[in-house]
């Protein structure tokens, strides 16, 4: 005798009931890619920061020692966005930093932390950006000078500084930490702000999430490990979870532009668990005392380190 599930399934194909199954997967998988989005910061890089933007229909300008470069089209357009790309073609951008034509993506594009996503997680966003409605807005070129706008020596900047692979899990750690850990580093690629560059643009993992004098449009990014003075060893746990919640720090103050953006298209959007689960990270790692990073001199008073 047939399993029931079979037969059940049977009659589902017979009264049309199957198609909506199969939608109500995909929505839930849209459902997740929405949190993914939330959680990787997509927003700010992809979308102009000007009155009237289209949201992901790229154009957002990153100034860099290197150059000027442009966010893209991440909208499902198949001529100016990524309507064309496959599952693979996606996973091989997040994962290896290499284009569908197999052309390397400049690090600006952060694949370097992006690596460390799970595949479940790369097709849930893609899913996502899937749903959106195309957007026929043409990508802006790099406006950056040789020998940093050519494509073929990232193979050997790759060589040095990049690693490709999925987040492994500390086994010494607590499963909080680890969650913690996969959305900083993978998902939030906070150190991709938050860690010093070398003059050729790769981020020093000796001082992870230590500072960065010269982060984004050359503003100051501010040291995020626990130490007490010159990063945010006096906050606690509900300290770092409301200010990624609201942006605002102990003292009252909101914190800047940059990071005002990220917490209202992001970090706002996440659950209280995974909040938590930062803020358990952030407070585990060890501390780095350095003065690049600092909100205020070693030694002074100061109430905060998220300027």
């Amino acid at each position: 005798m047939p399993h029931p599930f079979v037969i059940l399934g049977a009659v589902f194909s017979l009264l049309g009931v199957t198609p909506v199954l199969v939608a109500a997967a995909d929505a839930e998988q849209v459902k997740r890619g929405e949190y993914i989005f939330r959680a990787a910061g997509c927003y700010g890089c992809h979308t102009e920061k000007k009155d009237g933007a289209i949201p992901l229909a790229g154009g957002r300008a990153l100034k860099t020692p290197f150059g000027t470069y442009y966010g893209p089209n991440i909208t499902p357009d198949p001529q100016n966005g990524i309507g064309k790309w496959t599952d693979q073609d996606f996973i091989r951008a997040l994962r290896q930093g290499v284009s569908p034509a197999g052309t390397s993506y400049f690090p600006v594009f952060p694949y370097t932390s992006f690596t460390g996503m799970t595949d479940q997680d790369m097709l849930d966003l893609k899913a996502y950006l899937f749903s959106l409605k195309p957007v026929a807005q043409p990508n802006k070129p790099h406006d950056v000078s040789p020998p940093f706008g050519w494509r073929w020596l990232l193979f050997g900047w790759k060589a040095m500084f990049f690693t490709a692979g999925p987040f492994k899990p500390d086994t010494t750690k607590s499963t909080e930490f680890n969650r913690g850990a996969y959305l900083v580093n993978a998902l939030g690629h906070c150190g991709e702000c938050h860690t010093e560059r070398n003059f050729l643009g790769a981020m020093d993992r000796g001082k992870p999430l230590a500072g960065n004098a010269k982060g984004p449009e050359g503003d100051k990014v501010p040291n995020i490990t626990p130490d007490k003075e010159t990063g945010i060893g006096d906050y606690g746990d509900k300290d770092i979870a409301y200010l990624l919640r609201t942006s605002l720090k102990p003292d009252g103050d909101a914190v800047g532009s940059s990071m005002g953006e990220v917490v209202e298209h992001g970090t706002s959007k996440l659950t209280d668990q995974d909040l938590n689960a930062i803020s358990a990270y952030l407070r585990g790692i060890p501390a780095i005392r350095n003065q690049i990073g600092a909100a205020k001199p070693a030694g002074e008073k100061k109430k905060n380190a998220w300027d």
